[in-house]
Order: structure tokens, then C-alpha cells, then sequence
């Protein structure tokens, strides 16, 4: 009998704090499009709270309501007004996490999260985050988030929004190497893509299934989402 590999689906998305390429703030928009691809983990940058709903609340509890059981937080920047960062959310039960600053001297405040989630196929380790606009911040950013994803003995996936649109000692050339199965699209800016700022990496390089984005994002955010299926744990009966 021929078998197929359980499969699950991951996102990443910088959502500009839900401003799109008009005055709105809108974070339906944002909550109805990911709940479109129904990712099992979803990444999201760009988180911001400062910004008031129209019915109230807090952007990061709003987005954890909607779109997850599960989930993580990274508030970077905190203010009178609200907070400012990046969120992993998740259907699936977080076994460990945890948040890491990477951030460079006198440069923004930068986040990676850490968390190990039992997906239907088997355990996952993901770390996501948002890089800093500085190529040597970048660089050591990278071998940062090597460090923090460290060997587990299953599979492991990297991404967010990377800032990195060079080759020679760029982020990529420095993750590539460690995993080996990456997404490639342009992303950024959303109406005209030209940079592949959002990426999605994992190892082993057989993990990675399917990559694709989403154009029409572009109404919603200067960022696409990627979106990736995954291969996971022990085949079934197909």
C-alpha cells in the first residue's frame, strides 16, 4: 500500500501593524487572510498595539484570540501607548518556549522566539523573528538564531522577516548552510514585489513540501506572506 507523509502548513507575515497601502487600520484583514490558508503556526511581525482598535483592545490578545489556541508574544518596544513586535501563534499545544533578545547596541530592540510544538505529524522546533536593518547586525543576528535553534531530533523551522536582500555574507548564506530547504519569493514591497526580505527555512531540506505567497496581501500590507506545507512524522495509508 502506498503511504503519504502527514503534512501541516506554517506562515509568515509582516503585517506593517495592519496599515496597508491606505490610512486603515484594519486588522480583520489581517485575521481573515490567515485564516484563509489555515496555517497550523503562523509568524507575524510588525504587531503593533499602539494603534487603537475600533472596538477596543489590544492588537497582540486580538490577534491570539482569533487566530490560535496557542501562543507567544514578543513585545520589543513598550510604550504609554501600547506595544510594538512580533507574535507566534499556534493551534497546537507550545511544549517549551521561550524569547530571546538578539538586539543590537543602539539599534532597534530585536526579538526571536523560541517554541518546540506537537504538531499532528510529530514535534516541531521553530524560531521566529525580525532582523535588524543593518548588514553586520543581520549577520551576527544569524549565527545568533543558529545558536538558539540549536540540534533536535526533529525537524526545525527558521522564519520571519529577515531584512536581508544580499547574497555575499549575507543572513542567507550564513542559514542556508544549517537548512538547507528555504523559500525563494519576493515579498517586499508588496505591490511590486522585488526584495525576498520573508523567508522560510528548515531542515532536514525533505521537510519542505510546498512554498507559495499570497498577492493579495498586497491591499493589506507592504509585505506577502509565505506560506509553506510541511512534511511530517510517520506516513499513512494513503
Amino acid at each position: 500500500m502506498n503511504r503519504v507523509p502527514k503534512t501541516g502548513r506554517v506562515m509568515t507575515w509582516n503585517i506593517h501593524g495592519a496599515l496597508g497601502h491606505n490610512p486603515r487600520f484594519d486588522l480583520d484583514r489581517v485575521v481573515a487572510l490567515v485564516r484563509h490558508w489555515e496555517p497550523d503556526v503562523v509568524a507575524l511581525q510588525e504587531v503593533d498595539s499602539r494603534r487603537r482598535l475600533p472596538r477596543g483592545g489590544d492588537a497582540f490578545e486580538l490577534l491570539q484570540e482569533c487566530l490560535g489556541k496557542h501562543g507567544i508574544g514578543a513585545r520589543s518596544i513598550t510604550t504609554a501607548d501600547g506595544d510594538y513586535g512580533q507574535m507566534l501563534i499556534s493551534c497546537c499545544p507550545i511544549h517549551d518556549s521561550a524569547v530571546y533578545d538578539i538586539s543590537w547596541p543602539e539599534r532597534e530592540e530585536r526579538r526571536a522566539i523560541l517554541a518546540d510544538i506537537e504538531l499532528p505529524g510529530g514535534p516541531v522546533r521553530f524560531v521566529v523573528t525580525h532582523l535588524g536593518l543593518a548588514f553586520r547586525e543581520r549577520r551576527i543576528q544569524a549565527k545568533r538564531l543558529l545558536d538558539i535553534a540549536g540540534y533536535p531530533s526533529g525537524p526545525t523551522i527558521v522564519m520571519g522577516d529577515f531584512n536581508d536582500w544580499l547574497w555575499p555574507g549575507s543572513v542567507r548564506q550564513v542559514l542556508s548552510h544549517a537548512f538547507p530547504g528555504r523559500s525563494h519569493y519576493r515579498t517586499f514591497p508588496s505591490i511590486w514585489p522585488l526584495l525576498r526580505l520573508d523567508r522560510i527555512y528548515c531542515r532536514p531540506r525533505e521537510v519542505l513540501v510546498k512554498t507559495f505567497v499570497d498577492p493579495s496581501a498586497r491591499h493589506i500590507s507592504d509585505h506577502l506572506p509565505v506560506i509553506a506545507d510541511i512534511a511530517l512524522g510517520q506516513a499513512e495509508p494513503a
